[in-house]
């Protein structure tokens, strides 16, 4: 390996977590007003979602857009009772008491609004699911577009768009039956 290891650097520099934790903070407060914290609290709110969902809480779910909307397929679901309605009469769940899957969700680019008080978030998602009869696969790749707002308690979602690019086998995941696009 050529030149200094991290431990040497971090030693000579000083460079420890902290250190760079306020660098970071007073690089992203330069470009425009955000901080650190605002990215985590936001990414927090991403993974989250994917938490709650694949753990088959679906009321949490709801709760992560109580004062917020889902658009998806022409359609905006709104608020906590809706978004949970939508998410127990689509998803499939079973005995284990979760749809049996797991949502990865990367390559977040995170944009605080100039005032700090909104933010945009783009991500890419993959939904991997597996049963003793449905071997490990990708059911569906696709992104989120969201919106944030922040208010005196904090951070949440004011938008979430999802726009689905990949569809794989679904027959397991969801209750409805999934339309097939034509070629």
């Amino acid at each position: 390996m050529d030149g200094p290891s991290w431990g040497s650097v971090r030693r000579s520099h000083g460079a420890g977590p902290s250190f760079l934790g306020a660098w970071n903070a007073v690089a992203l407060a330069r470009q425009g007003g955000e901080t650190l914290d605002d990215h985590r609290a936001i990414e927090r709110l991403l993974y989250r979602y994917a938490d709650l969902i694949d753990a088959g809480d679906f009321a949490g779910v709801g709760e992560l857009f109580a004062r917020g909307r889902i658009l998806a397929g022409g359609h905006a679901v709104e608020g906590a009772a809706a978004v949970q309605a939508m998410y127990e009469s689509y998803t499939r769940r079973y005995a284990c008491g979760t749809p049996r899957t797991q949502h990865l969700m990367g390559n977040p680019v995170i944009d605080v609004d100039a005032d700090g008080r909104g933010a945009s978030a783009r991500l890419r998602f993959t939904v991997f699911q597996a049963l003793e009869d449905f071997p490990l696969q990708a059911i569906i790749a696709g992104r989120y577009q969201d919106r944030f707002a922040r208010d005196g308690s904090g951070w949440h979602f004011a938008e979430r768009r999802m726009q689905t690019e990949l569809m794989g086998d679904l027959s397991r995941h969801l209750l409805l039956p999934v339309p097939q696009e034509k070629t």
